[in-house]
Formats: structure tokens, C-alpha cells, sequence
């Protein structure tokens, strides 16, 4: 990913639409957009966003305008070829830009959107300001929300709180009373921290049971200590501590990781005991994002998510005034590719620096990787978390590895048998 950084941001030949000659493709990339960039109601103590406001130099009492967001929108879907553009909005806290600028967003998409093509958003939020308002809104324009939720009351409030620190448990619960009154379909985002991470089965049953969600997406918290000036793979190699070792766990005095990072053993055994339970008692009803890409990777298909592909490099982050960074995670001045002012968004999505960050999810990894028998379901996860080295002291190893191999030596034979059944039954259908 590093490398990356020194190329220049040159248009690649697919950046535009094809004309026909050579072999068929077509423009496919997605965006999380940041209309109030770092700005946040809340002040989670694990956020790796707020801090954006300093490093990036915003204002935090100015929004995405007008003028960026009819021509971000307009790019977009220029941009693409399929029959589907998904916009994600995100933050900071996007409902701060309040119902006139998703007014907008509606108004401005259907300016553009192309013949035969369906345009969907999506919009993930901490549901504090959510009310009856809000939820009429997204019911009537379809939008699917991801409400950031950490387990239960006293697990949820850990770390998610106000400005003035104050619990925020009850006002998510009634923004979500305000969602289901108008039936607004809703996932679950759920941070895996370091406290959350020891009580797997109370965070999962209480957003299967209690919440009612039937996707969850669970995203270990991992942030290295200097993660508010240092970049992903701009780390000192001097400091980078050997996987298992006492400095790659939370919690020590010279631990290279936040004390709120969960542990990488927790994250094996948190994923282990809430694969069991939906194995056990949800499989087929509640659909959980990183068993899901294992069962379709167990059958030879594409990973679902960007973190356990092979490569990565199509999900692009747009700050508040049109700047474009290579990735969510890696908006930092290094990872600045450019402007939708001053250039196309596809030529950006489709450029040689973009191809090179990319490909170096598979290209950078070490060889303790490519040798263990799971590089295929995992390949690396995150780049950003790879900030640990490998037993034999290579670089660039992922600090929630020993977890990871954990979860892949315990559910392997189970992903087997769970891809079979899915095969017959498939085949059953197409009989």
C-alpha cells in the first residue's frame, strides 16, 4: 500500500465506458461518502474518524455543499456500467446534515440516474437523532440503515457516549423504536473492542433477539497507538513487535495497539463461540458478514467483503469537500488521490495508483501467509491491521492472526459440510 503512494494518478483504459474493442468490462466501484467528514455527535472512545478533523484541517461547522455533492453524485453514477449504484453515507455522524440534504441526495439521483438503472443507499449511523421524521423518510426513499449498536446496555456504553461522556444506550434504543414503526430495515454494525469481545454470546443474542436485526456485521476494533498521525504502513519498523508476543496484545504499558483494541486470542474466541450459536440456531435466518464470504469462499466463490478478498481497491472514501482517499481506513494526506473538482471520479477509481493499492493487499503479504493453509479465506484481512510480524520477524503480518487461524482451524469441517448442503440443495432448485 505504500507503494502506491508514489505513483502518479494516471487514468488506466478502464476508467472509461467500453467502446467495444478488446475484452468486455465494466466500471464497477463504490464510495463511502462523508458529508460531515469527521463531525460526530458522539465521542466513542475507539472512533478512528474524529480525530480527522485535526489532521485533515476541516470545519467542523460546515457540511458537504450543495455544488460537491451534486457533482460527486452526477460522477458516480457517470461512472459505472451496472444495472445497480449503491451510495453509502456515512461520517462522522451523517444524520447531523439533516433530512433537507437527503432531500437533495434523492433529488439529485434521480437527475441522473441513468435508463434502467437502480439506484439504493444506504446510511450508517450511531441513531441518536433518528425519530418518526427520519424513519418516514428513509421508508419512503428505501434507504437500508446500519445502526452502530455494541451489544447491550452495559456493553453498548462502554465506549459509545456523548460529547459531555454521558450513556447513549437509550437514545440509539429510540431511534430504533422510530425505525421499526415504520419499518425501516436495519442491520447491525457492532465494533468488536477489547471489552465487548468477552462476552460474544451477550452481544449476539442481544442484537439477534432483543434488537431483531437478521444481519449483523461484526468489525474488530484494532488501531495502533499513533493511529491519529501515523498512516497505515508509514509505521516505524523499528517498533513493530512479532505476532504474540506481549507488546501485540492491549493492555501493555509499550503495547503498539490502543488499550481499547480487542485482543487478537479474544477475537478467535469471540468469533468461535457466535459461529456456534448461528450455526446452531440461525443458520439460514440471520445472516452474520464474515460467515456469510466463509461459506461462499468454502465453495469456490468471491469473498463478500473487501477485508477477506484477494484484492482490494474498489471501495474509495470522499471527504466532505471532494477530496478522494484510496480507502475509508486510509484517509491520511499520503492516501490522497485527488478532487472530483479538478478530476473525473472514475479516472481516480480506475488509476494506476489506485491498481497499485489495490493489488498490494495480496502483493505485500508475508511469507508466513502464503504458506498457511487459510490464506484463501483470509488473505491478509485488513492491510491496516497488518502491524505485527510474522514468527520468523517478516513485517506486514495481521495483528488478529493468531485469532483468525483460531476461528479457520475450529470451523473449517462445519463451513464443509454448511457449503455441501447449500451445493445440493442449489442444484435441487435448478432440477
Amino acid at each position: 500500500m505504500k507503494y502506491s503512494t508514489t505513483l502518479p494518478v494516471k487514468a488506466l483504459p478502464s476508467a472509461e465506458k467500453y467502446d467495444g474493442n478488446g475484452p468486455a468490462y465494466k466500471r464497477r466501484f463504490h464510495v463511502m461518502a462523508k458529508p460531515t467528514g469527521s463531525t460526530c455527535n458522539l465521542d466513542c472512545s475507539y472512533c478512528f474518524y474524529l480525530h480527522k478533523e485535526e489532521l485533515l484541517h476541516q470545519d467542523r461547522h460546515s457540511g458537504m455543499s450543495d455544488e460537491v455533492l451534486e457533482n460527486f453524485i452526477r460522477q458516480y453514477i457517470d461512472g459505472q456500467d451496472g444495472d445497480q449504484v449503491v451510495f453509502s453515507w456515512q461520517g462522522g455522524e451523517p444524520t447531523l446534515m439533516g433530512l433537507e440534504f437527503f432531500e437533495k441526495v434523492v433529488k439529485f439521483q434521480k437527475q441522473y440516474q441513468k435508463p434502467g438503472q437502480r439506484v439504493e443507499n444506504d446510511l450508517q449511523t450511531n441513531g441518536v437523532l433518528l425519530n418518526d421524521k427520519w424513519a418516514a423518510f428513509l421508508k419512503e426513499h428505501k434507504f437500508l440503515v446500519g445502526l452502530s449498536i455494541d451489544g447491550p446496555r452495559e456493553l453498548h456504553d462502554r465506549y459509545r457516549v456523548t460529547r459531555s461522556g454521558k450513556p447513549t444506550f437509550d437514545k440509539v434504543m429510540t431511534g430504533v423504536d422510530a425505525l421499526k414503526r415504520h419499518d425501516v430495515p436495519f442491520n447491525a454494525l457492532v465494533t468488536v473492542n477489547r471489552t465487548n469481545a468477552r462476552f460474544p454470546l451477550e452481544v449476539y443474542r442481544f442484537v439477534t433477539r432483543e434488537l431483531g436485526t437478521t444481519y449483523v456485521q461484526f468489525n474488530p476494533c484494532v488501531e495502533p497507538v499513533d493511529f491519529k498521525q501515523t498512516a497505515p504502513q508509514f509505521w516505524r519498523d523499528d517498533v513493530i513487535p512479532v505476532t504474540g508476543s506481549r507488546r501485540a496484545h492491549p493492555g501493555d504499558l509499550d503495547s503498539i495497539v490502543t488499550e481499547w483494541s480487542v485482543d487478537p486470542d479474544d477475537w478467535g474466541k469471540f468469533l468461535i463461540a457466535v459461529f456456534e450459536e448461528w450455526v446452531n440456531n440461525d443458520l439460514g435466518r440471520v445472516q452474520v458478514n464474515l460467515f456469510e464470504t466463509a461459506v461462499a469462499q468454502t465453495m469456490g466463490l468471491p469473498a463478500q467483503i473487501c477485508t477477506h478478498s484477494e484484492f482490494c481497491g474498489k471501495g474509495l472514501a470522499i471527504e466532505k469537500n471532494g477530496d478522494i482517499y484510496s480507502c475509508d481506513h486510509y484517509v491520511y494526506p499520503e492516501y490522497q488521490i485527488g478532487n472530483i473538482e479538478n478530476t473525473q471520479l472514475a479516472h481516480l477509481a480506475f488509476s494506476e495508483r489506485q491498481k497499485a493499492f489495490g493489488l498490494g493487499k495480496r502483493d505485500t503479504l508475508p511469507k508466513y501467509c502464503k504458506a498457511c493453509p487459510y490464506l484463501k479465506m483470509c488473505w491478509g484481512e485488513c492491510p491496516k491491521n497488518r502491524i505485527v510480524r510474522a514468527p520468523d520477524g517478516e513485517a506486514g503480518l495481521n495483528y488478529l492472526c493468531p485469532g483468525i487461524k483460531a476461528f479457520f482451524n475450529y470451523a473449517e469441517p462445519i463451513l464443509v459440510g454448511i457449503a455441501t448442503l447449500v451445493k445440493r440443495d442449489f442444484a435441487g432448485l435448478k432440477r
